[in-house]
């Protein structure tokens, strides 16, 4: 019997069940493929190695197309890669304008011109299929065979190490596309210091330097289900277990803020700016070290544990097993501020 699909991504059991052997013939220059916790594939052309992921923006409409280079960005970036060629697939809904055209190709523009990205194709279509833009982008970056890592590599006995903060692009967006609900506890300086978040969603930098290190052995960028939920994702890739700790992960105060007012918990926001990292539990420091040259925060939260645990011990001490990437936070909070909270 067939089952309603729940909103957000795709469960582990499904993509096991449904998606991961549907993947037309097989290819021995696919060095990584489709897999749990991995959010681009490696492929081998001669001496070269070719990153590639595809990400859509389905949660933002102000800031889409910065959103859109970001998070694709952040995704090869998270290989230690730095991201060279983006394609972008631009729908809009039946009655969009030019102005709405050029605003979020001026974006696209922007961003990727800040990040040293060429725009190589794409298509754009209005269709009344969608209510609000979306943006479905294909981002590309190019390494030698020693020179990236995956989210798969992570070690019993590793460092987990969180770049930044939790919940980043989730307070951005919140802070723009529910600022009028948002107003009647915030102040407009605690708006404005929300939204400037939105400049700080990158993580290539992050990926680059942390590689650079030689003791990183898995990286992940913590989109949808927010820390949590990347948490859970390299864990799976690796087929090992973790122990995180909710005192320990770094929360602007601005976030924590958003978070209460909304009913929201912060570790399952979304958190594009922030990058998941799991270094050799005896040269761990010198990770934090690069990083803290490139002065990038970065705080140890946890340790990989066996496959058997997967842990997040919360402030009062209660022990919160993790067994799925949960459905972000995000879409609660614009069913609130929207006056839907009630729907499902």
């Amino acid at each position: 019997m067939s089952e309603i699909l729940p909103k957000g991504k795709l469960s582990t059991d499904l993509l096991k069940k449904i998606i991961f052997h549907k993947l037309g013939v097989e290819n021995n220059n696919v060095i990584i493929g489709p897999k749990v916790g991995e959010d681009a594939t490696v492929i081998r052309l001669q001496s070269k190695y070719i990153i590639v992921t595809t990400d859509p923006i389905t949660g933002a409409v102000e800031d889409i197309g910065r959103l859109a280079i970001n998070v694709n960005a952040n995704d090869v970036g998270a290989f230690g890669v730095k991201p060279k060629f983006f394609l972008a697939t631009v729908l809009l809904p039946v009655g969009s304008t030019t102005d709405d055209l050029k605003k979020i190709m001026t974006q696209l523009d922007e961003h990727a011109k800040k990040l040293g990205i060429s725009i190589v194709g794409g298509h754009t279509e209005i269709t009344d299929v969608v209510k609000q833009p979306v943006i479905i982008g294909i981002m590309i970056g190019e390494t030698e065979k020693d020179g990236f890592v995956t989210s798969s590599g992570a070690k019993i006995g590793d460092k987990i190490i969180l770049t930044k903060y939790a919940g980043i692009e989730g307070t951005a967006i919140l802070a723009e596309d529910c600022k009028e609900f948002l107003k009647k506890f915030l102040t407009e300086e605690e708006l404005n210091s929300a939204r400037e978040l939105k400049f700080h969603t990158s993580v290539v930098i992050d990926g680059t330097v942390a590689l650079r290190s030689g003791a990183v052995t898995a990286m992940h960028d913590p989109t949808e289900g927010g820390v949590i939920g990347a948490l859970y994702e390299i864990a799976e890739a690796s087929n090992v277990g973790f122990i995180a700790y909710e005192e320990k992960i770094p929360v602007l105060e601005i976030t924590q803020k958003i978070c209460s007012k909304m009913n929201i918990d912060p570790l399952k926001l979304i958190s594009s700016g922030a990058l998941l990292i799991t270094a050799n539990r005896d040269k761990y420091k010198k990770t934090l070290s690069y990083l803290k040259d490139a002065n990038i925060p970065a705080t140890v939260i946890g340790e990989i544990t066996d496959s058997n645990r997967k842990i997040l011990v919360r402030k009062d001490g209660t022990h919160e097993k993790i067994t799925e990437v949960p459905i972000d936070e995000l879409w609660k909070a614009l069913r609130i501020c929207r006056g839907k909270e009630n729907d499902e």
